[in-house]
């Protein structure tokens, strides 16, 4: 549980390092500071990442648990729909390229069938 905090929490930091890093890295010493804020973050003594989860992470998400799983629903039907979208229209580019594909050969088969004469395909000996 205490590295599942600690992942949430970094992946939280890492999302809003992005524009920080855009925003405030002219400012003196923000690197050494961010260092020093991750291994609070990881430290065993301080448990920066249990404490900064369970005072905001936490209460957030129960807060917003309805609108998340309603958003996970839509998300899984849309997924199913797109899935479905694109599993036809793979199908129907498949079965497209057979078609042409059987064409092309059939037109290369009857090619082949017509440069025998007459005189070569009765020298051919009967099957019965």
């Amino acid at each position: 549980v205490r590295w599942m905090m600690y992942w949430i929490v970094f992946a939280l930091f890492m999302a809003t390092e992005t524009f920080t890093d855009l925003l405030i890295s002219w400012f003196p010493f923000y690197y050494e500071v961010k260092m020093a804020f991750v291994i609070w973050l990881l430290s065993p003594y301080t448990r920066g990442a249990s404490l900064l989860y369970r005072r905001f992470v936490h209460p957030t998400l129960a807060r917003r648990e309805k609108d998340i799983d309603a958003f996970l629903v839509r998300a899984r039907e849309r997924g199913y729909e797109t899935l479905l979208r694109f599993g036809k229209r793979g199908l129907n580019l498949a079965a497209t390229a057979a078609v042409q594909a059987a064409t092309k050969s059939q037109g290369a088969l009857a090619g082949r069938l017509r440069s025998f004469s007459m005189q070569d395909l009765r020298s051919l000996p009967e099957q019965d």
